[in-house]
């Protein structure tokens, strides 16, 4: 019963009325007969609705239609996701286009013929749907824009000179329509200004789409971004809408896009220039308006050089550039990230919050954070797991000794046969120099440090972690 849809009919003639209620009802619709309308915003108060059937003459003599536009708009001001059909025996074509032009769904002549007002009906009632789920979509959009992908709020900290000018770029650029890039080291909370950028956009209300480039196969890069068509390919058991479509009318952030290959630059080029996507396997281009904002850890140094990306591609996604800075560089900033990421913990795991104990925040702000923001929130979740005590000590931390100084790689020992021998307790120390050394090869690109560790990306961030790379 829940699953029936409810329709309102609005008529001063009650043979009317009783025709359309019982007819409905027969097609499993829900029917609440009003002869009143003055009885509708409290109706539309009281109950949830799918759609109206509206007369649109209610005084005795009239057929110019005037009440039911009068009450169509008051409809429209009270529910903009309710479709209204209108019903008259006084109509021409020209009230059927003023009854579009001012919100209607439909418009149905008296007398009706039954197929063609359940036809007209049905239509009213998947218009409502669809108006609901994108009401529900955009609403769902705008929140998840205000949080991290674990449920966090996504707060910006940090009143460092090199944040204030992060924020005064985000004063000006947010509100434009300007491509965005932003660039900065692992973990330095590059997807939350993507969000915060989005959050202050005009199109807040709209989807935030994330796409980590790095993470997305070669082969399958064109139907991740552009979709693809039931039957093109093996694997493309149906339809696929791709991310850039989805996008639609809100914001895409291509994350990692310095690892995307030369020639898939050229189709995202090609893509961006045009403003419409092709899915795999279809034929009929599909227009799209989005805000593109991308992020690389990758130097722009590097990605000024034409056998690393095209300069073209460059040249659309950066009409901003945002450079995020390392930890290291806004270590005033720690004592307020600790506490925020203090107060997330204690509410996680129903603990209480802790403070940091005062000789514990030297060494804190002292350590260079090669993992920057994101290692500084591993350390505090550790912290506040594993601290017995009544505050958080340096050593829940789980610094090194040497605090400001990265760990030294391990040392090794000669034996006497030649053979390499390491000791035991060193070996996260060897695992740690080999992730920093493919890291430092491959200029942080994690796809080809990954690779050349023999690991999965997914893996080498782990690691990385564990670290605090």
């Amino acid at each position: 019963m829940a699953d029936q849809p409810r329709v309102l009919i609005v008529d001063d003639d009650e043979d009317i009325l009783v025709a359309a209620r019982l007819m409905l009802k027969r097609e499993g619709i829900l029917c609440h007969t009003e002869p009143r309308p003055d009885r509708i915003p409290q109706l539309l108060k009281d109950g949830v609705f799918d759609a109206v059937l509206l007369d649109m003459n209610f005084a005795i003599g009239a057929n110019t239609g005037r009440e039911g536009f009068q009450w169509l708009k008051r409809i429209v001001e009270i529910d903009p996701t309710l479709s209204v059909v209108l019903i008259t025996a006084y109509g021409d074509v020209g009230t059927a286009v003023e009854a579009m032009k001012q919100g209607a769904a439909d418009f149905v002549l008296k007398p009706w013929q039954n197929e063609r007002l359940l036809a007209t009906l049905s239509s009213a009632l998947k218009l409502t749907a669809s108006k609901r789920e994108a009401q529900q979509s955009a609403a769902t959009s705008k929140e998840l824009a205000s949080v991290g992908l674990d449920g966090t709020p996504n707060t910006i900290i940090g009143s460092a000179p090199a944040m204030a000018r992060i924020f005064a770029l985000l004063d000006r650029a947010a509100p434009t329509e300007a491509n965005v890039l932003i660039l900065g080291e692992n973990g330095t909370g590059k997807e939350v200004i993507a969000r915060e950028i989005h959050r202050r956009s005009k199109r807040a209300t709209q989807v935030f789409v994330s796409v980590d480039l790095g993470s997305v196969s070669e082969s399958l890069f064109e139907s991740e971004l552009f979709g693809h068509k039931k039957g093109a390919f093996t694997d493309a058991k149906e339809d696929r809408v791709g991310r850039l479509v989805a996008a639609n009318g809100g914001t895409l952030f291509l994350d990692e896009i310095g690892n995307l290959p030369l020639y898939l630059q050229s189709k995202l080029l090609s893509v961006l220039e045009q403003r419409v996507v092709i899915p795999v396997g279809g034929t009929k281009p599909m227009p799209i308006d989005v805000r593109l904002v991308s992020a690389t850890n990758m130097p722009l140094e590097q990605l000024g050089r034409e056998d690393v990306f095209r300069q073209d591609l460059l040249y659309r996604i950066n009409t901003v550039e945002l450079h995020l800075p390392p930890l290291r560089d806004r270590a005033d900033d720690i004592p307020a990230l600790i506490e925020h990421f203090v107060a997330i913990y204690a509410r996680k795991y129903n603990m209480p919050a802790k403070k940091v104990a005062p000789a514990a925040l030297p060494r804190l702000m002292a350590w260079r954070w090669p993992g920057n923001v994101r290692a500084l929130r591993h350390a505090v979740e550790r912290a506040m797991i594993l601290s017995g005590g009544p505050m958080l000590e340096a050593d829940d931390f789980s610094l090194p000794s040497t605090a400001g100084q990265a760990p030294a790689a391990a040392a090794t020992t000669a034996a006497p046969a030649g053979a390499l021998i390491l000791d035991t307790l060193d070996l996260e120390a060897v695992e740690r120099e080999a992730i920093r050394k493919a890291l430092s090869k491959h200029q942080g690109n994690i796809s080809h440090a990954a690779q050349d560790l023999g690991i999965t990306r997914a893996s080498l961030y782990r690691r990385m972690e564990k670290h605090g790379l």
